[in-house]
């Protein structure tokens, strides 16, 4: 009960002290100046009134709160927070007490109700505009009723009768006595007869009569004409910075009550509307009355930073991959030295071994004679293994025992006999003396290919097994240097899987054109032969190893090609067919074994060990004569690397490294000198050796090179064949035309120069008759429209007969209907190509896509790395470009530096884009060449991005370490990150579209154009519909609106107003940062979709 009691007395107490307020609080309102015995009484009571009142004023929040939502919902995200951030006047209520006593109390019959604060504030979206100088007419100030509280500045009360409800938000009280200049610290809009406290970060004082220019001074109203009595009141408006710029707090002070300004201290800086002043950072330089801090040190800082990890990050990698070559040389140097000593010493023992052996034959003999002599003269002479029946001369010379010990116990071998045992016991090992010495199961303890781990032991396998090979062909000429790969010694070695082509009838017809390009070609290829195709230009030879090849689009192709006598799709070889382009598709940026390993890795069989993928790359390139230049860079146009003919070998070498069993080669010897094409025809003679099937053009070859071929292909204009058989018969079967290749003249020049027509050949014979005649020989079928030829030729007759149909001209429309029709057909053609799909027969499996990803992000490393300088030369643009973008566009407090970051969007979008191009622009017909022959298109594309991740992660650090020190926006230096992070890698895959469907100089043309008119349409007028429709999808718009909003959202206070016109003139939304953020991403991620689509779709044509 005495606790009940206790706050029964608590509430009735409280009760008391509120009617007291209550009673009191009207007569302290309404009391009169000479009233100065109740002053004393007055002062004890203003705190409680000016917390009363200040309560009345931070309770209008649930008021509002519905109305901000749905009318503000874009520029205010928290109602309670940014109304606290304008009206919180607990920590300082002084302007309220002064206003109290001002006034003489009746503060509350002044202050502006809901309803009248909607009125304000609803003029703002009736204008479209945040100036809200002129208001609508009213029941207090209209045309026919104007009191001087109506006047800006000024306010007026209600009667002393009338109880004002604040929160009322429908009827606005009749307001029209005892008008007064509004309070300090509130401000009183014309139009209007009310005051509103002025939100934080302004400074709002009475103004002063300019006297010269008849305005009341700080702000921007005059007095009415024809009233002397009025005066100048308070602030007369609230709205944006460009409207009323005079109640902001000035920079370079801050106000820390509404009707307070104090200038800012050193070591402090205080932007415009600050309501305290900032402590400067650290290294950053602060002078009185700074209105922004001068951060360009910590630019500095961080361009140093950053370029510190770049050089440390380049040079760490540049030297972690030069030590590794270093130890890979000295590895490989060491094992090939080894090798070489074995081999030598292998020939050394068997030397003397065989030297040896002679000897004691020789010694045997000669024993033998002298024994038998001494026999026949002595008679009784006997010696041990001799009967005594007589001597039996076939019996081997007894061996001698010492005499001296016969007990002794037998001595221990010496390390160098137990040497030379081993070798003697096991001479074609391919290990050298590193195997322990005396050993017995030397041999069986050999390790395997999957055994081996180190680096030296592959090498050491590997050059074993090539000394192995060249003793075997030096041996027997039959044997190829190059081998065949043994697994592990006395395994059984691998064979290719061999793949005879054979062709009947085979025609090529240009669609659309009714062009032959070939026409009836019959014959094959076989394995273990290398087949020349040779011609003069025009006749097709080229064509004809791409349509064995499976590479022909944009023709009709009749007859069949056969692959092992089968009717099966080249293409389901393609694993184990090797194409030669004509051109030197070479990385010039990778050294000689960085493009041999490459290809190895990614070709050769997965479950092949790597020290049988070493012993394959030695070997080709000890082949292919490319020792010497095996550790330099091939090089470019720009960059000069090996030579021209070392870049044809690497070519070949791409191909020979993959093990292929199919080989066809498009002019591999053009351009090279005789003996490096000696060198290569040795090397392709070397792989038939093993049953590779090599296919190539040449052009005229020279004698020797002649005789290597097995077959030889000669194909006329027109793509018909002439020969095609045997070297050995070509002359034989050209002698019986009647064409015999005259003394000191190369045949396959002197049959090309007559199938071109610069040799005039016999008089019965007619060059069009040529294909015929091979035809007839063979007993081929002759396409109709040749028949007549056949007629000449039986009848001798070197006349060409007179064709008897003309050519039918056409109408230019009808030239451009079959050109369209013949140009959709290739695009159609050439997508049917690139999704085409078979079954693999080719039993090889290559490595998986995350596999080749691997090989593929390392090779791109390494390529980016030797690029350095390029992107050295990128992030000083940047670098440049952040600092003059950031000093020139200065952050406007209107616009909240919208300008600025246009300006960003354009630089960083053209930028990243032009630098982005060269990820696939620059290897374009290298990825055709990869992808045709079965590498991965996914790994490629993946590697590609992955490694330009880096560039999307570093750039917008490297732009805003100038950017943002320069131009010192309010929003953070994360949030500006984020953004730039996210338009980076939006515009990076958009580049990527570009640079893979278009030629570099139109992709470079359009990285240009388009993100200046995409940013020109984002910053246009929202009510035209095209415009408001285009800039929602536009990348360009999402960025500027999430810049904008990170920085909007620093604004608060009196800076609302300014902050929710902007916004809405500009249609940005606060809530939708996150949204614009995801949405660049999502961007980005369809665009590499799209990319990757186009790269499978649309390749070389």
């Amino acid at each position: 009960m005495s606790g009940g009691s206790a706050i029964a007395r608590r509430v009735s107490g409280l009760l008391f002290l509120s009617v007291f307020l209550l009673g009191i609080l009207p007569s302290i309102w309404c009391a009169e100046e000479d009233e100065d015995d109740d002053k004393g009484a007055k002062e004890a009571i203003s705190p409680l009134v000016t917390s009363l009142i200040y309560n009345q004023i931070s309770n209008f929040t649930p008021v509002f709160e519905k109305d901000i939502k749905e009318h503000l919902g874009f520029c205010i995200k928290d109602v309670n927070a940014d109304w606290n951030g304008a009206f919180n006047f607990s920590n300082n209520l002084d302007f309220v007490s002064n206003c109290v006593k001002e006034i003489k109390g009746d503060v509350m019959q002044r202050l502006c109700t809901a309803a009248e604060i909607k009125f304000y504030f609803n003029s703002f979206f009736e204008r479209k505009s945040s100036n809200a100088h002129f208001l609508r007419p009213n029941k207090n100030c209209n045309l026919t009723y104007w009191v001087a509280g109506c006047e800006p500045g000024w306010a007026s009360s209600v009667a002393r009768n009338v109880k004002v409800d604040l929160k009322n938000s429908k009827d606005i009280p009749v307001r029209n006595l005892d008008s007064q200049p509004c309070c300090p610290g509130f401000f009183c809009p014309q139009g209007i007869t009310c005051m509103i406290p002025c939100p934080l970060g302004s400074y709002c004082p009475l103004a002063n009569l300019n006297k010269t220019t008849g305005i009341c001074d700080p702000y921007r109203y005059q007095l009415p004409p024809g009233n002397s009595n009025h005066t100048c009141g308070g602030a007369d408006t609230w709205a944006d910075i460009v409207s009323g710029k005079e109640m902001f707090c000035s920079a370079g002070s801050y106000c820390p009550t509404t009707t307070k300004r104090v200038s800012c201290s050193r070591g402090h800086y205080c932007r415009t509307g600050s309501t305290t002043e900032k402590l400067c950072f650290k290294f950053s330089t602060c002078n009185p009355n700074a209105a922004n801090q001068n951060i360009h040190a910590y630019g500095v800082l961080l361009i140093a930073g950053l370029s510190l990890v770049l050089l440390l990050i380049h040079n760490c990698s540049d030297q972690v991959i030069s030590t590794r070559y270093k130890r890979l040389a000295e590895s490989r140097e060491a094992a090939a030295r080894s090798a070489r000593e074995t081999a030598q010493a292998r020939e050394r023992w068997k030397l003397a071994k065989d030297v040896a052996k002679n000897r004691a034959v020789g010694l045997q003999q000669q024993l033998s004679r002298t024994f038998s002599r001494k026999t026949s003269k002595a008679g009784g002479l006997k010696l041990p293994g001799f009967t005594k029946g007589g001597t039996d001369n076939n019996a081997p010379l007894p061996e001698i025992q010492p005499s001296a010990a016969p007990k002794a116990k037998k001595k221990e071998p010496s390390n160098l006999t137990k040497m030379l045992h081993s070798l003697e016991d096991n001479s074609e090992s391919s290990e050298g003396f590193h195997l322990q010495i005396g050993d017995k199961n030397i041999k069986k303890q050999m390790p395997k290919a999957k055994e081996l781990h180190s680096r030296s032991q592959i090498f050491k396998y590997a050059y074993g097994q090539i000394e192995k090979e060249k003793a075997d062909q030096h041996k027997n000429k039959n044997l190829t240097f190059s081998g065949v790969i043994s697994m592990a010694t006395d395994e059984e070695v691998r064979t290719r899987p061999p793949i005879e082509v054979a062709f009947k009838d085979l025609t090529l017809t240009l669609k659309g054109k009714n062009k032959h390009l070939m026409r009836s070609v019959t014959g094959k290829i076989m394995p273990g032969r290398i087949s020349a195709v040779m011609g003069p230009s025009g006749a097709g030879k080229t064509t004809f190893l791409s349509a064995l090849a499976g590479k022909v689009t944009g023709c009709t192709m009749s007859g069949l090609i056969l692959i092992n006598g089968k009717d099966e799709s080249i293409h389901s070889y393609k694993r184990i067919i090797g194409f030669v382009p004509q051109d030197d598709v070479v990385h010039g940026n990778l050294t000689v074994e960085e493009n041999l390993r490459f290809s190895a890795r990614c070709r050769l069989p997965a479950e092949l060990p790597k020290a049988d993928k070493v012993l394959i790359i030695e070997r080709v390139i000890e082949t292919l004569g490319l020792q010497g230049v095996r550790d330099s860079l091939v090089g470019t146009v720009e960059k000069r690397g090996i030579s021209g003919g070392q870049k044809k070998r690497v070519n070949v070498g791409l191909e020979m490294v993959m093990e292929p069993s199919l080989l066809i080669l498009d002019e591999p010897t053009s351009g090279l000198d005789s003996s490096s094409s000696n060198l290569l025809l040795r090397a392709l003679r070397r792989e038939a050796l093993e049953g590779v099937n090599i296919c190539m053009v040449v052009h005229q070859p020279s004698y020797t090179l002649y005789k290597m071929f097995d077959d030889i292909i000669f194909l006329a204009k027109g793509g018909l064949t002439v020969y095609h058989g045997s070297v050995k018969k070509v002359e034989e079967y050209f002698a019986g035309l009647g064409i015999t290749v005259p003394d000191r003249v190369n045949p396959p020049d002197h049959f090309i120069d007559i199938l071109e027509g610069i040799v005039t050949p016999p008089s019965n014979v007619n060059i069009e008759q040529f294909p015929v005649r091979w035809m007839l020989h063979n007993g081929f079928p002759v396409p109709s429209d040749m028949m007549h030829l056949c007629d000449e030729i039986a009848s001798s007759s070197t006349s060409k007969k007179p064709s008897s149909e003309g050519p039918t001209e056409q109408s230019f429309a009808g030239d451009l209907w079959q050109d369209m029709k013949f140009n959709v057909g290739m695009h159609r053609d050439h997508i049917q190509h690139n999704f085409l799909s078979s079954h693999d027969l080719s039993n090889r499996i290559t490595p998986g896509v995350l596999r080749q990803y691997r090989y593929f992000l390392g090779r791109v490393v390494k390529q980016r790395l030797r690029e350095s300088k390029i992107q050295a030369a990128d992030y000083l643009i940047l670098l440049i470009a952040g600092a003059a973008l950031g000093t020139l566009a200065k952050v406007s407090d209107e616009t909240f530096g919208s300008l600025g970051y246009t300006y960003t969007v354009i630089a960083m979008s053209l930028l990243c884009k032009i630098s982005a191009l060269r990820s696939f622009s620059l290897e374009k017909i290298h990825y055709w060449r990869e992808s045709a022959s079965g590498m991965s298109t996914l790994a490629y594309f993946l590697s590609k991005d992955t490694i330009d991740l880096f560039n999307t992660v570093v750039k917008p650090l490297v732009y805003l370490s100038m950017f943002y020190f320069f131009n010192n926006p309010r929003s953070s230096f994360e949030d500006n990150y984020a953004v730039l992070l996210c338009l980076v890698y939006c515009v990076t895959g958009m580049a990527y579209i570009f640079a893979i469907l278009l030629e570099p100089s139109p992709a470079q043309l359009w990285c240009v154009l388009l993100p200046v008119v995409l940013t020109l349409i984002a910053n246009q007028e929202k009510d035209a519909m095209v415009s408001k429709l285009v800039g929602r999808f536009c990348y360009p718009k999402w960025a500027l609106e999430a810049f904008v909003i990170a920085n909007a959202e620093k604004y608060g206070g009196v800076w609302l107003i300014t902050r929710c016109g902007s916004l809405m003139r500009s249609g940005y939304d606060l809530n939708n940062w996150n949204n614009c953020l995801i949405l660049l991403i999502i961007s980005g991620i369809l665009f590499r979709l799209v990319a990757y689509f186009c790269m499978v779709t649309f390749q070389k044509k």
